[in-house]
């Protein structure tokens, strides 16, 4: 996964035109397929009457995909089994997984995935030159995993993986020893999974390739174009199936920059093979994505930065033939905490991107570090965040312009409104409990405004104890339904507090609200903290809401960053309620009053 981001928005849009090389176009190009998405309790429960007739059916349908524009396509939609024998440590386990095991990727295939992407960091299993030779334990291990996706009927792709940042990287400095450890990995991966399926396995050069101590960007274009094209002799000149393997080569930091684009076009031209597939990685809008900058919601700008995207990317290369993998796409958030982003805008975010991805032919493997899809229960940690991508790779589904719906916890009950987003689907009906609400009396739909009348909200608020009252759900003629929760809330209350910039907590009665943003501003109104080109902290990062514990921590990566004096905070929730906190720190004592 890329971990690192730009942090001023200048650098998060790119605004140059994209000049591209011809490429020789590959037979079969266009938009990529999918299953049909079932509910997500089918797919779950869904057993397959003869599990080997099953696997035969599958390779048999494999083999007949001619070329690689039609691998690409079947692979889709594909699901990364990350944090696992990419784990840097011990081994597989060393970031929390467990074991990986045969049954773990039956359940992954049985949700609809139609290829998993195996990252596989190779540091720590390597020998010294001259050979660098894999552990052989390893390498079996490694072998005995993608014997199982193969087996179940997955397309696979394996790769080099964060070797790109602890040696890989170095190659701008020791240039020799880089490469010659890079030939001799891929020397040994290739000579050991030479007569595995020539069409199902692919092999990816190396993720998110990245270099240290480097000239500029040219110089690094220059340095990945070299790998790739060692990589692509190793391969090719290995024999057996790896004449024709797909091969995938990535972007300099498999960004999608016009400049990192046409670099990597240029180089597929070079090549010369209609086996070559492209890949970049996606991660969103960085301020959407991280929660900063006041970019709390699925805005246009959100949506234009999925679109600009992925626009360029077809240009780049589906259009012109050669095929696109999305190796990875997330939430940049989703790295400390599935949480970073609200629920709602969550879900909009998603089932745009798997629109956009799959009508411009374009393949995407979810990242999945063990946060989406539990691997000892082998359920989804978050069953409508999964319903909503598996849906988007068949269907849109409508959405609405929030999936929270705030009555007060006293006084009277307003009538409230939301604005619906069909996305080409049509309103069908209010639902409470399953049955379908009175229009002109539950509600009334005026073009694409839903109106919730004041009887219904005061009806569903119940006693108006503060938290979550009840939920609606709104049914559109196709996709997901979108569910709208209902709570009762009183404006937060934020109490006094006194610690240390390692250790400061503020005791807050969140009282059914949920935290949505903060800023730190100085008494001159000038930033505080990091990223203080902007007043409004990264979420999670700078400050930590815990609803269950009636805190919200603010960190000491927000303190590193803040000078001595007075701080006023201002916390935005989700309601619209604002309240403000006022710090004062002095060395390392930090006190805090409303």
């Amino acid at each position: 996964m890329q971990r690192t981001a730009r942090t001023t928005l200048a650098g998060i849009v790119a605004g140059v035109a994209l000049i591209l090389v011809p490429i020789a176009p590959a037979a079969g190009a266009g938009p990529a397929g999918g299953p049909e998405p079932g509910s997500v309790a089918g797919r779950a429960a869904q057993q397959e009457p003869n599990r080997s007739e099953s696997k035969v059916k599958d390779k048999v349908k494999h083999r007949s995909k001619a070329s690689v524009a039609d691998i690409a396509a079947d692979m889709q939609p594909g699901w990364n089994l990350g944090n696992s024998l990419d784990a840097v440590g011990e081994d597989e386990t060393a970031w929390g997984n467990p074991r990986i095991t045969e049954e773990l990727l039956d359940q992954v295939r049985a949700q609809g995935f139609n290829s998993i992407r195996i990252p596989v960091t190779w540091t720590q299993q390597l020998g010294g030159p001259p050979d660098h030779t894999i552990d052989p334990v390893y390498l079996d291990r490694v072998e005995e995993v993608v014997g199982w996706a193969l087996d179940d009927g997955f397309y696979v792709m394996i790769n080099i993986h964060h070797d790109s940042w602890q040696w890989v990287n170095a190659m701008p400095t020791d240039h020799d020893a880089v490469l010659d450890r890079y030939t001799d990995v891929w020397t040994q991966l290739a000579d050991r999974f030479q007569d595995a399926d020539s069409r199902r396995l692919l092999f990816e050069s190396v993720n998110e390739p990245q270099f240290a101590g480097s000239s500029g960007e040219a110089q690094e274009l220059e340095l990945l174009a070299e790998l790739n094209r060692v990589f692509h002799e190793i391969v090719r000149g290995s024999g057996g199936g790896n004449a024709t393997r797909p091969l995938v080569l990535p972007t300099l930091h498999t960004g999608s920059e016009p400049a990192l684009l046409q670099a990597l076009a240029t180089e597929i031209t070079a090549l010369d093979d209609p086996n070559l597939i492209a890949t970049v990685h996606y991660y969103g809008f960085w301020p959407f994505s991280v929660n900063i900058a006041g970019y709390t919601r699925f805005d246009a700008e959100v949506q234009r930065d999925i679109t600009d995207t992925f626009d360029r990317v077809h240009s780049a290369f589906v259009a012109r033939g050669v095929p696109v993998i999305l190796g990875e796409y997330g939430l940049l958030g989703f790295d400390r905490h599935t949480g970073t982003v609200e629920q709602g805008e969550k879900l909009k975010f998603f089932e745009y991107l798997g629109y956009a991805a799959r009508e411009r032919g374009i393949t995407t493997m979810l990242w999945d570090n063990g946060q989406h899809f539990d691997r000892t229960a082998h359920t989804w940690q978050d069953p409508a965040l999964f319903e909503q991508i598996s849906s988007s790779w068949t269907e849109r589904s409508g959405t609405a312009s929030s999936d929270l719906v705030f009555v007060p916890a006293y006084g009277d009950v307003a009538a409230q409104s939301l604005t619906l987003t069909p996305n080409g689907t049509t309103f069908e009906a209010l639902l409470h409990d399953g049955a379908e609400l009175a229009a002109g009396t539950d509600y009334t739909l005026s073009g694409d405004q839903l109106t919730l009348s004041a009887g219904l909200l005061e009806r569903l608020a119940g006693d108006r104890t503060p938290g979550p009252a009840d939920e609606l759900v709104v049914r559109f003629s196709g996709g997901v339904p979108w569910t709208v929760r209902i709570i009762n809330q009183e404006t937060p209350v934020l109490r006094a507090a006194s610690g240390t910039t390692a250790s400061f907590e503020i005791p807050t009665s969140f009282t059914g609200d949920l935290l949505a943003t903060m800023e730190a501003t100085y008494a001159d109104g000038s930033n505080a903290g990091p990223q203080n080109w902007t007043s409004y902290k990264e979420f999670d990062v700078t400050f930590r809401p815990d609803d269950a514990a009636g805190t919200i921590t603010l960190t000491p990566e927000f303190f590193a960053e803040v000078n001595d004096g007075t701080v006023h905070l201002t916390f935005h929730f989700w309601s619209g309620d604002t309240v403000r906190y006022t710090l004062t720190k002095s060395g390392t004592t930090v006190t805090g009053a409303p």
